[in-house]
């Protein structure tokens, strides 16, 4: 069984530099996390095992008694961050430079009369943050989201880790539903997410099955996965080596290995080396089961 990895997969800056950040704070009990870091149950174990305390994503609209508040790479809208710093709190923000792109793009759209359209997910941390601010607005997470408003200006903006083809087709339907209305459209899908997709796009036309590891909150991992299925090839996603089935790999030649822009280099090495380690248990096992076949053929021939 041959394994490739994706030419372009794993951890983004924007994650790395919200880590290193966090690895550099001295008193880490002295700070909460406004919700999840990064979409990663390891990294979250790690974090608390540290002292981190952290303020649950769905349950972001108390205050923590900590005076300083470490905003994730998500980010956070405009309004949050007001009324944290209205509590007199002070901020530690890791938002990906990527995110406040797209939040700049919302802004202007809103600012120019646009009422605001966000391909993403609802409820996503990131999308909570862009939609906060607007002042009138839609999320669209399929084409089956996209209608015809009663608006004369149509902007659209992109969670920043939306597939390229998901935003393309929902841009699409946009403008064949809303013929009368002026559509402007900003891409804010971000480059890592735009090169792990297209690495994995192209792994699929070389392997059997494709592992995914990421979080399970993890939408960019969550969307490399259904990339693989939208082209028929088999796709798991994994968080760590220990969740690796032997029987999902029975009957493939070649399997692929990509990650989520979340997920740390090592857990990546550590699945890759199960997956060779399960490869070997394997050959083991067939020449096992040849030499006892040859055994058994000189025995009978011999009887």
């Amino acid at each position: 069984m041959q394994i490739i990895r994706a030419r372009e997969m794993g951890m983004c800056f924007g994650v790395r530099d919200a880590l290193a950040l966090a690895h550099g704070i001295d008193s880490p009990h002295d700070i909460a996390i406004h919700g999840e870091l990064v979409h990663n149950e390891l990294v979250l174990v790690e974090l608390a095992e540290r002292g981190f305390r952290t303020t649950p994503e769905t349950d972001r609209d108390g205050l923590p008694e900590t005076s300083e508040i470490l905003v994730t790479a998500h980010g956070i809208s405009d309004r949050e961050r007001g009324r944290l710093e209205a509590a007199g709190k002070r901020l530690i923000d890791t938002t990906c430079p990527l995110v406040r792109r797209a939040h700049h793009a919302a802004h202007t759209l809103a600012a120019d009369n646009f009422h605001v359209l966000v391909i993403g997910r609802p409820g996503h941390v990131e999308v909570r943050g862009i939609v906060e601010d607007l002042p009138s607005h839609d999320v669209l997470a399929s084409v089956d989201d996209v209608r015809t408003w009663d608006r004369s200006q149509l902007g659209i903006v992109c969670q920043t880790t939306t597939p390229p083809r998901l935003a393309a087709a929902i841009h699409e339907a946009v403008r064949e539903r809303n013929p009368h209305a002026e559509i402007r459209f900003v891409d804010t899908v971000c480059h890592p997410t735009r090169d792990r997709q297209h690495a994995v796009e192209e792994l699929c036309e070389r392997v059997d099955l494709v592992v995914v590891v990421g979080g399970s909150n993890s939408n960019n991992t969550r969307q490399l996965v259904e990339s693989c299925r939208e082209r028929g090839t088999r796709a798991v996603q994994v968080q760590s080596a220990e969740q690796l089935d032997p029987k999902w790999f029975s009957g493939c030649r070649t399997v692929g290995l990509t990650a989520g822009t979340s997920t740390l280099d090592e857990t990546v090495d550590q699945v890759e080396a199960a997956l060779i380690e399960l490869n070997d248990a394997r050959r083991r096992e067939s020449s096992c089961f040849q030499r006892i076949e040859n055994v058994s053929s000189l025995v009978t021939r011999h009887s």
